[in-house]
């Protein structure tokens, strides 16, 4: 029997529209899932799985029945998923724990093929971005979050639409790779603290497929890409990490699997 490997993909954004529709993008997310439900042991999601999201307590938002099947479909296979939050979809509580996945709303340190892995979705770490860390611990705060939850569902959830389109238009633009030395997830890593070994530090959020070499020489940061522009994702096997391209023809692109 082939032997399985860990997968990776972050940044759906489902519910909003990016080179296709939020309809076509779930299509080819769920082929994925399939190739997932074949080759993988483990799958991480890394965040800003939704656009937005926010759960009340007997209230989710609409639209996304067929992407949590597939997610359901991917665990009955016998691949265990975890899901970790993003700045679009912090408010996850506990729908998914109660469906049975593992939701991380903060960065993990996992092994794997004898690998240490610091997994996270990135936002809020590094230098700069002040006014979004302020907003952020707002937005974690328990009282905050019971106060919008006094909100009714059509209100509240118009609301998230909303604030992730004004989201959407702050970032716009801003998503372009001009140097690692400018990336403050990199610079993040590049300061993490030496005496505790890491091999690949893999994050979300930017929307960029990147792979680069650490100084140290001994750490690679990863940057998942999304599939909302790039169709991108990460595999580990024993030889190591690749990012991987996906969509054209609603087909991924792997080989020796």
């Amino acid at each position: 029997m082939p032997q399985k490997h860990i997968y990776f993909a972050s940044d759906f954004h489902l519910g909003r529209k990016g080179l296709d529709s939020s309809a076509i993008r779930e299509n080819k997310i769920l082929n994925l899932f399939k190739h997932f439900e074949e080759h993988a042991s483990k799958v991480y999601l890394v965040g800003d799985l939704f656009d937005y999201w926010f759960e009340y307590k007997h209230t989710i938002p609409a639209g996304f029945s067929r992407f949590i099947a597939g997610l359901i479909d991917l665990k009955s296979a016998g691949v265990d998923v975890e899901l970790f939050t993003g700045n679009h979809d912090m408010w996850m509580n506990n729908y998914f724990q109660d469906l049975g996945f593992k939701v991380h709303k903060d960065p993990i340190i996992v092994e794997h093929f004898g690998k240490t892995l610091y997994i996270g979705h990135g936002d809020g770490l590094g230098p700069g971005d002040y006014n979004y860390k302020f907003l952020r611990k707002v937005f974690r705060n328990k009282l905050c979050q019971w106060l919008f939850a006094r909100i009714h569902p059509n209100t509240g959830i118009g609301l998230m639409k909303y604030f992730s389109n004004r989201s959407r238009e702050k970032s716009f633009g801003k998503e372009e790779f001009e140097s690692f030395d400018k990336e403050w997830l990199v610079q993040y890593c590049e300061s993490y603290p030496a005496e505790e070994e890491v091999d690949y530090f893999i994050f979300g959020h930017r929307h960029i497929p990147m792979e680069y070499m650490l100084q140290s020489g001994k750490a690679k940061y990863i940057n998942l890409g999304d599939s909302l522009y790039h169709y991108t994702y990460g595999v580990l096997k024993e030889s190591g990490f690749s990012l991987i391209s996906y969509g054209d023809k609603d087909a991924h692109i792997e080989t020796n699997c």
